[in-house]
């Protein structure tokens, strides 16, 4: 079966199983190489990239289906940190990707799309490809601009990237992105990938020990040129408290 055989056989199917009009598209972000990276699909149908987006159940809370649409479409799973950032509902953003098929068609309907971000190690996932996908991977942000996404996922990724950027100011972020041990170079590291700047490490250092979020550990990362560097770990009671009422010096 072809891929546009494909996607006229679900279609009715869909009619029965989900929400008319509803979607959710989430954006995964990862770290990488000193790198943010996003969770992406390339579409058998069209070739073009996609987030791991899907349609929401009748019988199924919105949070409830990215979820289970992350698991079914990536492999994507025990999720601890998702949030919902933004709609998107502009004309035809979903209708002129199947424009070469009949107006009936479940997924040529106009769709508004819920964005959700999620943070995530790229280590920790073991990548799936569902039917409708030719590949699954992780791309760096850097690649972005290089590559065609269909629909308007380029603008909900870049609707992602300044959302955590707002939130890193008063949210703790690192849990899911960074190993069980790191540096507070690697931790710095990581805010200037998702800031796009460089920090003063200085105040870096001061600010991240002032939060109470991150735990010592009497070791230290061997085999560098210079003197060995502190290991540190999340205080996940903190960080879980700084989550929901945000950081309390910063």
């Amino acid at each position: 079966m072809d891929s546009k055989e494909l996607v006229l056989q679900r279609s009715n199917q869909a009619k029965e199983i989900y929400l008319p009009n509803l979607s959710a598209d989430p954006v995964i972000f990862g770290f990488d190489q000193n790198e943010l990276k996003v969770l992406l699909l390339k579409m058998n149908y069209k070739k073009l990239w996609f987030l791991p987006g899907g349609y929401v159940k009748k019988d199924e809370d919105l949070d409830e289906a990215v979820v289970r649409i992350l698991k079914e479409r990536a492999g994507v799973k025990a999720i601890s940190y998702l949030e919902e950032f933004g709609v998107f509902g502009k004309i035809n953003r979903s209708e002129n990707y199947f424009e070469d098929f009949d107006d009936n068609l479940f997924q040529k309907q106009r769709f508004i799309t819920i964005g959700y971000f999620a943070l995530y190690n790229p280590s920790m996932i073991d990548l799936t490809v569902d039917e409708f996908s030719e590949s699954c991977e992780w791309i760096y942000l850097s690649q972005l601009s290089d590559i065609e996404m269909a629909m308007d996922h380029h603008e909900i990724v870049k609707k992602a990237l300044l959302t955590l950027r707002e939130k890193i100011s008063i949210k703790p972020i690192g849990l899911n992105l960074l190993p069980e041990k790191f540096t507070l170079a690697e931790l710095q590291k990581l805010y200037e990938a998702i800031l796009g700047k460089n920090l003063n490490r200085g105040n870096f250092y001061r600010k991240m020990k002032n939060t109470g979020i991150l735990k010592k550990l009497n070791e230290q990362r061997k085999g560098g040129a210079h003197k060995a560097p502190d290991l540190y770990s999340f205080n996940k009671e903190i960080y879980s408290k700084a989550l929901e009422n945000g950081l309390i010096s910063w």
